[in-house]
């Protein structure tokens, strides 16, 4: 009888595990069923987001690459400096028309060719001003309406600036956007020691007088006359005055003046000052004038007591002191000192 009893115990206990692990697993099919239900749309709702932000993305960005274009050839349209030129190499492209997309070089006589429309002159024309020249060519010639030229400056020979006299490097040197005179002095390797600082420009599109500016000798001291220079503008920094000390001094030599200022006074003091043996009321400038050399006489004695204004001297004067009790005609005397003048050395004078 126990036995029987145990027996049924144990089957009852085994049918209640078996339904608990029934219902378990059924349970755990309906979770996983609707979990695999609900994951899906969010996985589909991630990936279609992820191809939107790609496509956003890639909008954005081609936009921003349009504007920055626009941007740049806004500013290369809007300079009014920038005139084409023999050498310069263009690209030219028609809004929607990519058949008309090319590459052509300005030729010497400043024609450039482009296909339906033949030459078009566009030498010392700016950017938009060849744009709308082509644009009417096309327009005129009925191969494109409401033609919309775009011209991209890929190459530019003509838009140098051209450095002449005493620097380091004469030659031509780029001038695409912002330069100064500095900046191009010292492009070209500076100032040679015989430079002198009354630098002129000459614009080549304007039919003014050159630009006449007086620098420093240190560049650094003084900004005021450091203005802007243009493509296609020429600078020329001029040799110094020489002005010749000889005779009766301590030091005869030509002064070469890089300011291009130079007084009398000044002039015997970087000479080394007259000797005791030289005639002072017989001291005299020699000038070459209009009509040949002229002899000029100074109170020499009186200029040194302050008893006389001090003279300023000329490019190419000589300023001669004699010898004391010379019996030498006045001729003679013009006829010695240049002959001394000739064979001088030069010295560069800052006074």
């Amino acid at each position: 009888m126990k036995f029987g009893r145990l027996d049924r115990v144990c089957n009852r206990s085994a049918l209640a595990w078996l339904l608990i692990w029934v219902s378990i697993s059924a349970c755990a099919q309906q979770t996983s069923g609707t979990a695999a239900q609900s994951n899906m749309p969010a996985v589909e709702s991630i990936s279609q987001a992820a191809r939107g932000s790609a496509q956003n993305n890639a909008q954005a960005a081609t936009s921003s690459s349009a504007m920055a274009a626009t941007n740049t050839l806004a500013t290369a349209e809007s300079s009014p400096t920038l005139h084409l030129g023999a050498g310069d190499l263009l690209e030219i492209s028609v809004y929607n028309v990519p058949e008309l997309t090319t590459k052509a070089r300005v030729s010497n006589s400043g024609d450039l060719y482009l296909p339906l429309i033949d030459y078009v002159h566009v030498a010392d024309l700016t950017l938009e001003e060849a744009q709308t020249v082509i644009e009417k060519r096309l327009e005129d010639g009925g191969y494109v309406r409401n033609a919309h030229v775009t011209i991209f400056l890929d190459e530019s020979a003509s838009q140098g600036v051209t450095i002449l006299g005493e620097v380091g490097h004469p030659g031509i040197y780029p001038a695409l956007g912002d330069r100064r005179l500095y900046d191009m002095i010292s492009a070209a390797g500076g100032f040679t020691p015989a430079a002198g600082r009354k630098v002129s420009i000459v614009r080549q599109h304007e039919s003014s007088s050159p630009i006449t500016v007086n620098l420093p000798r240190d560049l650094a001291e003084d900004e005021k006359d450091n203005i802007e220079i243009r493509p296609g503008d020429t600078i020329a920094v001029p040799r110094a005055p020489i002005v010749y000390v000889v005779g009766e001094v301590g030091r005869p030599a030509g002064l070469l003046i890089d300011n291009g200022s130079l007084t009398v006074l000044q002039a015997l003091a970087l000479a080394g000052g007259t000797t005791h043996t030289a005639k002072m009321g017989g001291t005299c400038i020699i000038r070459k004038g209009p009509n040949g050399m002229t002899e000029t006489r100074l109170p020499l004695k009186k200029m040194l007591e302050a008893k006389a204004p001090d003279v300023q001297l000329q490019a190419d004067d000589i300023l001669f002191v004699p010898l004391s009790g010379a019996k030498v005609a006045g001729a003679q005397a013009l006829q010695s000192a240049i002959t001394a003048a000739t064979g001088l050395a030069i010295v560069v004078a800052h006074p």
